[in-house]
């Protein structure tokens, strides 16, 4: 008999709208980075994050991602049409226009966090909002018999410190520094067995659920696709081929049993 399943839920668009920090964190580090040498024609970022930004959103993966996508909207003769229609070689053609890495950009993000946290924790919290009727589903799991945890590509502490302000306490917390989320669900399934302590992942990216699906060891784990997160246009059609099922805030809400 299947024992209790194991929820886990990407963090960024599936539990916490935070497009409101997105913008405002990498806005700024990107102006930080960008007062060293930079494409001629220098880099005016408005302080609202413009329309392109939430375009890109449902492309951009990782935090370092969107300072990058940030300075590029701010570089005279951005083409939003390029980056939407080839997003991976955009990134790599931006990479190398600013002469930044990953990693660099990792840390001007996180390092502007901390000092954001350390000099009004409660400003930046309230940059990010829980989507309406996951806190009080959160809390109803256990009684369902039901664990959860957070998966994200969001630094561990600070999605630490946004759960902690909503009396929130998943069974495990993984950050980008425990690996891609494959590679954690593959630790988990193996620890677990999916076939018989099932194993749910809740997402709002398509490209990483048909990752997930297409990843070895990962076969028996059941993958969701929220319907209010940053979803591109089409993520939602034709899922059912692919394995992945479209959970919608009524599912959401219903009991586990009634689940697609």
């Amino acid at each position: 008999m299947p024992e209790r399943p194991l929820l886990v839920f990407d963090f960024d668009g599936v539990l916490v709208d935070g497009m409101a920090e997105y913008w405002w964190s990498a806005r700024r580090a990107a102006l930080a980075l960008a007062d060293g040498p930079r494409p001629a024609g220098g880099l005016q970022l408005p302080e609202p994050a413009p329309a392109a930004f939430a375009r890109l959103r449902p492309l951009i993966h990782k935090g370092w991602e969107m300072v990058l996508m940030a300075a590029e909207l701010g570089r005279p003769g951005f083409d939003l049409r390029a980056a939407l229609a080839d997003y991976d070689a955009f990134l790599t053609r931006s990479l190398a226009r600013w002469g930044w890495t990953p990693d660099q950009l990792q840390q001007s993000l996180e390092g502007l966090r901390q000092e954001a946290i350390a000099a009004d924790l409660d400003g930046w919290l309230a940059l990010h909002r829980f989507y309406p009727g996951v806190q009080s589903r959160l809390e109803r799991l256990e009684a369902e018999g039901a664990d959860w945890a957070v998966l994200t590509t969001k630094g561990g502490a600070f999605a630490a410190r946004l759960l902690a302000a909503a009396g929130l306490t998943p069974l495990a917390l993984y950050g980008h520094e425990q690996g891609s989320k494959p590679s954690v669900l593959g630790r988990l399934a193996a620890e677990r067995d999916p076939a018989r302590r099932p194993l749910w992942f809740i997402e709002d990216r398509r490209p990483t659920l048909e990752l997930v699906r297409s990843t070895p060891g990962l076969e028996a784990v059941r993958c969701y696709l929220v319907s209010w997160g940053y979803l591109g246009p089409g993520d939602g059609e034709g899922l059912g081929p692919l394995g992945i099922r479209l959970l919608e805030p009524a599912a959401f809400e219903a009991p586990l049993a009634h689940w697609p």
